[in-house]
């Protein structure tokens, strides 16, 4: 195999969860333009055609459904719809989530609860489901944030802890399925990169977050796809249980 062999995903299978808008849109496509075949799931499942569009444009096959990976038993079934359609499960990436921005003072718990269920519990519960239908090679890309190693410039607590957990996470998952099942678990930690949440951003707080990043402006989706790809693929076959920061050196400065 040569070297630009390895980051091929030809005869693979991905699934993308938060496939309707920003990140997952563009690590949909991404995966497909590397020679994935994709499920892709969302809670605003209208949305899922253009995402599917794009990944059949690359010449793949494409699978959406409705998907809350907050329901533990939504993500089995979904699992197995993919399993079903496609014979395997190589490559999930975890990117559903929501972003908030609630005083600590004022933060209810329902609201608390909200996000937790989704950026923590829910890529728990779709690590869980999609593992059964995964052989040896298999990686799980979970997606944090940079968030959860510095303080954000809104009040993101409960975004932060989610984060900061999976993190954690990663790092358990990796170690329980390294050996036994031969399955790499990662995590992948953006900065700031276009997406409907950082379109709701405040115009200072975007102002403040380029300032700080040293390469100065806003990372291009493209960029955070090809790292998607790599983790994916077989050009990191020996990388497991540690977290990548595309961040244009923001953590680092």
């Amino acid at each position: 195999m040569g070297i630009l062999d390895r980051f091929r995903l030809e005869g693979k299978v991905a699934v993308v969860t938060g496939a309707s808008s920003g990140l997952g849109v563009a690590f949909a496509k991404g995966l497909a333009e590397a020679g994935a075949d994709v499920a892709i799931g969302a809670r605003r499942v209208e949305r899922l055609d253009d995402t599917a569009a794009l990944v059949t444009g690359a010449g793949r096959e494409c699978h959406a459904a409705a998907l809350d990976v907050s329901d533990p038993q939504r993500c089995r079934d979904f699992a197995a719809e993919v399993a079903e359609r496609f014979g395997r499960i190589d490559i999930l990436v975890n990117n559903a989530g929501l972003g908030t921005a609630v005083p600590a003072s004022r933060e209810t718990p329902d609201e608390f609860h909200q996000v937790v269920a989704v950026n923590l519990e829910g890529v728990y519960w779709m690590a869980q489901a999609v593992q059964p239908h995964m052989s040896p090679g298999s990686v799980i890309v979970n997606v944090g944030s940079v968030i959860g190693e510095m303080h954000g410039f809104l009040p993101q607590a409960a975004y932060a802890a989610t984060k900061t957990a999976l993190v954690g996470l990663t790092r358990d998952l990796s170690h329980q399925w390294a050996g036994r099942k031969g399955i790499r678990v990662v995590c992948l930690e953006p900065g700031y990169f276009p997406s409907e949440m950082s379109d709701e951003l405040p115009a200072e707080a975007v102002a403040i977050g380029q300032q700080f990043t040293p390469l100065g402006r806003f990372g291009d989706l493209e960029e955070l796809a090809a790292a998607v790809v790599f983790l994916a693929s077989d050009a990191a076959s020996y990388v497991t249980g540690s977290t990548l920061k595309v961040d244009g050196g923001l953590v680092g400065r």
